[in-house]
């Protein structure tokens, strides 16, 4: 199956390391040259803005998915190919989830934990199977490591937990990971 639609979860700040937006525009070029359309939160700045103008630039399709009350605090991005604008956070990510067909966490807050979590328990619950890549950019995502280890040793969690996602340090081995899932 080839590779069309990616949710791509990250920041809707910059962060304080320049590495994160780096890779989250080096990543937008990425998928543009492979033709692979982004699906995400909708906002135009940040990490999101980043990785939606690269994808842009390189020519490639964005569809950006944001609740009404975020359109302010997000800053909604109007250049994206198609914008569309939910009732709710769940609305949002329900359909983020099936315009996709794998889902990527880039270095991120709270929301982008949240989203990331949301998929892995999805997946370990057995409602999909679709490919999640977490890019571990400059090691941002060791604590998450760290806390999943954690969970395991604690005893409510599997160790089997970790075959459900992929950890990568460079965004240049998301899409090879993906295709290699699917």
């Amino acid at each position: 199956m080839k590779l069309t639609s990616l949710c791509v979860y990250c920041g809707s700040s910059t962060g304080t390391e320049p590495v994160f937006m780096e890779a989250a525009d080096r990543f937008g070029r990425i998928m543009a040259d492979r033709g692979v359309e982004l699906v995400y939160g909708g906002g135009g700045i940040g990490l999101m803005g980043a990785v939606a103008r690269a994808v842009l630039a390189g020519g490639g399709k964005v569809t950006g998915i944001i609740p009404k009350f975020l359109t302010e605090i997000e800053v909604e991005f109007n250049e994206v190919s198609e914008l569309v604008v939910t009732d709710s956070m769940h609305a949002r990510k329900q359909l983020m989830f099936e315009r996709s067909q794998a889902f990527v966490a880039l270095p991120g807050g709270v929301g982008t934990v949240e989203e990331t979590i949301e998929m892995l328990t999805w997946a370990q619950l057995g409602r999909h199977s679709r490919p999640i890549v977490i890019a571990n950019i400059d090691g941002f995502w060791d604590p998450l490591n760290e806390l999943l280890d954690h969970i395991i040793k604690a005893g409510f969690a599997r160790s089997e937990i970790r075959r459900i996602y992929s950890m990568v340090d460079r965004v240049e081995d998301i899409l090879p990971r993906i295709e290699a899932s699917l």
